[in-house]
């Protein structure tokens, strides 16, 4: 059976991303030539809006840094405005192969989930990250599990793909400073179909990425609280 046509849309968050936003922008065109793509340029103070436009990307500029989650938010509203029935999110530094995009849309289309995780850690192949990485990566999908019986073996993957249902919730809410793994608790919470697809990932080659100035053991706790407030905020919802 052919999968049905789907409108999709790339969001692609971008902060300071000259060097890589434009070679980003060129090879999802060419690797999903049907999908539209907006580059949220997250007041961006180098040439990232510019590079992005000249290579063929539609661009929000947001007014200064709000951060990662507030990007990524802002192309959900966009989304859920224009009415698209997919939405994929696709990191703008090169770390996330766009070869990839069509394999993890790929069960939306066929209606086989309703959020798609791409992990680098399911084969084992391509850029694992740094040790210390590693360690949040497996505190987080220990924590998940623990909290809602679903396992993600990279929860903080930023390279996913969400059906109409994830479009309309994320629009709403969506967590704001390091948001993957709380975005995973919040979709369970609303009951989401979640499947994770092996992917590739490669090494940044320009540029530096603004996780590098929190330590991980930071990193972790600010997760763990957001998470736990947002299950207990849900919980007290429910009473």
């Amino acid at each position: 059976m052919t999968p049905p046509n789907k409108k999709i849309l790339a969001i692609v968050p971008a902060f300071n991303e000259c060097g890589n936003i434009g070679r980003t922008v060129r090879e999802i065109r060419k690797a999903a030539p049907g999908v539209d793509i907006l580059v949220i340029d997250d007041g961006s103070a180098d040439t990232t809006a510019e590079e992005a436009r000249e290579a063929g990307g539609m661009v929000v500029s947001l007014p200064f840094n709000l951060g990662i989650g507030a990007a990524v938010q802002t192309g959900f509203q966009y989304a859920q405005k224009h009415q698209y029935d997919i939405a994929v999110q696709i990191d703008g530094d090169g770390q996330h192969d766009p070869a990839f995009l069509e394999k993890i849309v790929g069960p939306l289309r066929l209606d086989g989930a309703d959020m798609v995780v791409g992990s680098r850690f399911l084969e084992k192949i391509g850029f694992q990250s740094s040790f210390s990485r590693r360690m949040g990566i497996n505190f987080f999908v220990h924590l998940i599990k623990v909290l809602t019986g679903v396992k993600v073996n990279d929860p903080t993957s930023g390279f996913r793909a969400y059906n109409k249902k994830m479009i309309a919730l994320f629009s709403e809410y969506y967590p704001h400073d390091f948001p993957e793994p709380e975005a995973i608790v919040v979709a369970q919470q609303a009951g989401a179909r979640i499947v994770e697809l092996p992917v590739v990932m490669r090494p940044r080659e320009a540029g530096s990425s603004s996780i590098r100035y929190f330590k991980t053991l930071y990193y972790m706790v600010k997760v763990t609280l957001a998470i736990l407030l947002h299950m207990i905020r849900q919980g007290r919802g429910k009473v």
